[in-house]
């Protein structure tokens, strides 16, 4: 340890010797460095997901906790075991625990995850176990993922997420903006308030964007594993850069461990769940998958660099992609956000494919890997002040907008193949001629 002026503490850090531009040989060392460190606990959520699974698939089919058979959307042939989200709770928890234990070389110098996460993680899959399981009103889904979003707040993870964003409206956090009713309202307030309200819109729709996509065996837990590699690499190289402060109050450390639990648990349960699959994540586990993969996102938002969240967020980008098509479909159709349906990405693609589920399922792990590598690029070269931030913003931008436009056209085109096709009994039904009541796509407002 060693005293600077102004009598404050400084903890060294092996990773602070770390240059930033520094050549690749010592970028390496010092990744590699860390990922020894941090090993354990991807060891131990691979081997306690792997063992649980069959375990917890026995319980299920005991206790008849079963996904049944249903020709309309569900693909599988004989009822299949849910509760596999829970082997993989079992194998992030015990993996979790055992960070504690790290206290040597780089890694033990870095901070633990923080226990608002962990309580988080209970909340969210206790929800989620319980819907498995009795199958429960989504305003009691919802108020879980909440009291998981709230655990958050508390011990400010991803209160600053919105802060880089904010910063050229609103300037410096102790800047006043205006006084209201004798208070004086600073920079700093509309940061912290706005980045809370993104950590409830984050968790939402993190969470259930995680839980839409698992739509065929072994798709949400191998693009899972795919989506936290990327941001595994992410955070080692953010940390590889050096740490500001004190290491232990920083979210360095916190974030390597998340991505390796979650990788060690997709990599687990992944032989039981690629097709055919013997179990099911079910609500437990996906949701589980979403509020990791939120956390992770807005940690990487720690000091206020949102261009960073917006880099986790393309690593992220296939589940919100194929939310926001759902949205706009269902939206288009005139029925319930909650209503099910058979036009996911995952099944548009395996109708394309003649009904071969591991096609489909590998070619979205290409899409994965894909938005992995674009995500991870982006998020290098900010860091790294190799391209200027509005280029990252810019990348997103277009990439959500076309997404989004190509949504809207397909939503449309349901619609207006439907229109076309119920069209030619309502002329008859109201004795007017066919081709007079029949309208091109082209004449739709």
């Amino acid at each position: 340890m060693q005293l600077i002026p102004g009598n404050t503490l400084q903890v060294p850090s092996a990773i602070e010797n770390f240059p930033v531009g520094g050549s690749f040989a010592a970028g390496a060392h010092a990744a590699l460095e860390l990922l020894n460190g941090y090993a354990l606990v991807f060891a131990v959520a691979f081997v306690v997901t792997l063992i649980a699974t069959p375990i917890v698939r026995k319980s299920a089919i005991a206790l008849d906790i079963i996904d049944h058979p249903n020709e309309s959307r569900k693909e599988h042939k004989f009822p299949i075991a849910y509760l596999g989200g829970f082997a993989v709770f079992l194998g992030i928890v015990v993996a979790l625990g055992s960070s504690y234990l790290i206290v040597d070389g780089p890694a033990g110098l870095l901070g633990p995850v923080p226990i608002s996460v962990l309580i988080g993680i209970l909340a969210i899959t206790f929800t989620g176990l319980a819907d498995d399981i009795w199958k429960c009103d989504p305003r009691l889904k919802i108020a879980g993922q909440l009291v998981a979003a709230a655990a958050l707040a508390i011990e400010d993870v991803g209160t600053r997420v919105a802060e880089g964003a904010l910063f050229p409206i609103f300037g410096e956090p102790q800047t006043v903006l205006f006084n209201l009713l004798g208070m004086a309202v600073a920079s700093s307030d509309v940061y912290y308030w706005t980045g809370t309200a993104l950590i409830a819109i984050f968790v939402l729709g993190g969470c259930n964007a995680a839980n839409l996509i698992d739509g065929l065996d072994g798709l949400l837990t191998g693009t899972s594993a795919i989506m936290a590699t990327g941001l595994l690499v992410l955070c080692v190289f953010m940390a590889a850069q050096g740490v500001e402060g004190d290491p232990f109050e920083s979210l360095a450390g916190a974030r390597i461990v998340l991505c390796l639990a979650l990788l060690g648990g997709m990599l687990g349960f992944l032989p039981w769940n690629f097709n055919p699959a013997i179990i099911f994540l079910g609500d437990c586990g996906s949701l589980l998958i979403g509020y990791l993969f939120v956390v992770i996102i807005l940690m990487l938002g720690e000091r206020g660099d949102t261009h960073l969240v917006a880099a986790g967020l393309i690593i992220f980008a296939l589940p919100i992609m194929d939310t926001a098509l759902a949205i706009v479909r269902r939206k288009l159709a005139g029925v319930p956000m909650s209503a099910p349906d058979a036009n996911h990405i995952h099944h548009l693609l395996k109708r394309a494919f003649n009904g071969n589920v591991k096609l489909a399922v590998l070619t979205l792990y290409l899409v994965a890997f894909a938005f992995a590598l674009l995500g991870v690029t982006l998020g290098a070269l900010a860091i790294d002040h190799v391209v200027r931030l509005r280029v990252v913003y810019a990348v997103i931008i277009v990439l959500f907008g076309g997404f989004g436009a190509f949504a809207l056209k397909i939503a449309l085109r349901s619609r207006w193949e439907t229109d076309f096709a119920s069209q030619p009994k309502i002329a008859v039904e109201s004795n007017q001629p066919v081709a007079a009541a029949v309208s091109s796509p082209q004449q739709e407002s």
